[in-house]
């Protein structure tokens, strides 16, 4: 029996194009193995939002082969539609395969014909590659599932578009079925996608993300959901209020920002202004005063000024952020900004790091003002280890079975997290 490794690199929504993929091979009689050593195909599927994921998938080929030279690689994923003949000249690479032909490597992998590049136009794509990601080793107790994948957006610095395609969301009776497994097995379970809020939207009822949850918690016994990324307009106040209202989803918003000065948000095509990301902001907390609120920001974008930073700094001390994913801007060949004036690598890394002191003086307060509160938390692998409804750390007191969800008081600060200072009884 031929033995496979898959490593998946970049967001929630590759992990699950990876789990898809580990089914399928698993159909056609290939076994898992737990590493690259012990695999005849080795198989990453890649990222390519930044110059470091590109950097970080050649330096895993280079090393495979070097330590493995026995191993055929497969090379798939957003890197792969990108730049295939790139990777194709790299040493022990066998195969690359691009998102728009992701779905047919089970049968590529087991045909002894096929060319070395299978990629095509990923804009023609309509399949849904998708699988839950619960890792077959036992490590998650919080499953991802995605169900969209691809943007119609083209803000102007995001490759994504070109190697993931048109938004694509899973069919909501697949959705319905899958979530209803996972929350067999499972106390709480994650909703991801590309675009997350604009799933439904291509499907023909026309239908929206909260319907979705609505069904979701009416027809499956989910304790608790969790959405990803959703982009801030699409914060309905029809899907606040749900979150607000349902004890079984998670008090938690993640609204990308990328910026707080409206001129840099302008460049980059974003399809609001400073004053509308606020606005969902503050009615999110409004409805959830002890919410979870995360962003994505970039710093060094093309063109951004001094002012312009400051501008963007100030915008995000103003809003009770819990915790940013700050990332400084990287070139992508084939965007529009990549041909922009750019800013200085120096200027842009300084600019990372005022904003993620910023982003840890916030999640400091916020952790603070948990201290004597009691949270609901699901409990981790690590049997001392739990995840707070409003996304916090949790060390606890005393080990627990993972895979619960308890209340626990808070008693103080631990690192970049909380401690429990006692346990009441387990929920379910």
């Amino acid at each position: 029996m031929e033995r496979f490794w898959i490593k998946n690199f970049g967001c929630r929504a590759s992990q699950a194009d990876g789990a898809a993929i580990e089914a399928g091979l698993a159909a056609k009689g290939l076994a898992a193995v737990r590493e690259a050593g012990e695999a005849d195909l080795v198989v990453l599927n890649t990222c390519t939002v930044t110059a470091t994921a590109d950097d970080e998938v050649r330096q895993t080929v280079r090393r495979i082969h070097r330590e493995h030279p026995q191993a055929r690689i497969l090379v798939t994923g957003c890197y792969a539609q990108r730049a295939p003949e790139e990777i194709a000249a790299l040493d022990g690479v066998t195969m690359v395969v691009g998102n728009s032909h992701k779905t047919r490597i089970p049968e590529f992998v087991s045909e002894p014909y096929h060319s070395q590049i299978e990629v095509g136009d990923i804009f023609a794509q309509t399949d849904f590659l998708s699988a839950p990601v619960e890792d077959a080793l036992g490590d998650r107790t919080r499953p991802n599932l995605k169900i969209q994948d691809g943007c119609n957006n083209r803000c102007s610095f995001c490759i994504i578009p070109f190697v993931r395609g048109r938004s694509r969301s899973a069919p909501v009776e697949q959705v319905v079925a899958q979530v209803r497994a996972l929350a067999a097995k499972y106390r709480e379970v994650v909703l991801s996608g590309i675009n997350l809020g604009r799933w439904g939207r291509d499907l023909e009822e026309r239908t929206r993300l909260v319907d979705l949850i609505r069904r979701l918690l009416d027809e499956t016994r989910v304790e608790r959901l969790r959405l990803s990324s959703v982009e801030p307009m699409d914060f309905s106040d029809d899907l606040l209020g749900l979150m607000a209202e349902s004890p079984r989803i998670a008090k938690h918003v993640h609204a990308p920002l990328q910026s707080g000065s409206d001129r840099v948000l302008r460049r980059m095509h974003r399809k609001y202004r400073p004053r509308h990301y606020a606005d969902r902001i503050a009615k999110a907390r409004a409805l959830m005063p002890d919410c979870a609120v995360g962003a994505d920001v970039m710093t060094g974008f093309p063109g951004e000024t001094d002012e312009e930073f400051e501008e963007s700094r100030a915008f995000i001390e103003s809003l009770p952020f819990t915790y940013l994913h700050v990332f400084t801007y990287s070139e992508r060949p084939g965007t529009p900004a990549a041909e922009f004036e750019q800013v200085p690598v120096q200027v842009r890394k300084h600019r990372t790091h005022t904003l993620r002191d910023l982003a840890a003086k916030k999640n400091l307060e916020f952790r603070r003002s948990m201290i004597g509160r009691t949270l609901s938390v699901v409990t981790l692998e690590h049997n001392r280890a739990a995840l707070s409804e409003n996304y916090l750390k949790v060390t606890l007191a005393t080990p627990r079975e993972a895979n619960r969800i308890v209340d626990v008081r808070i008693g103080g600060l631990a690192g970049d997290g909380l401690t429990e200072t006692g346990i009441l009884p387990v929920l379910n």
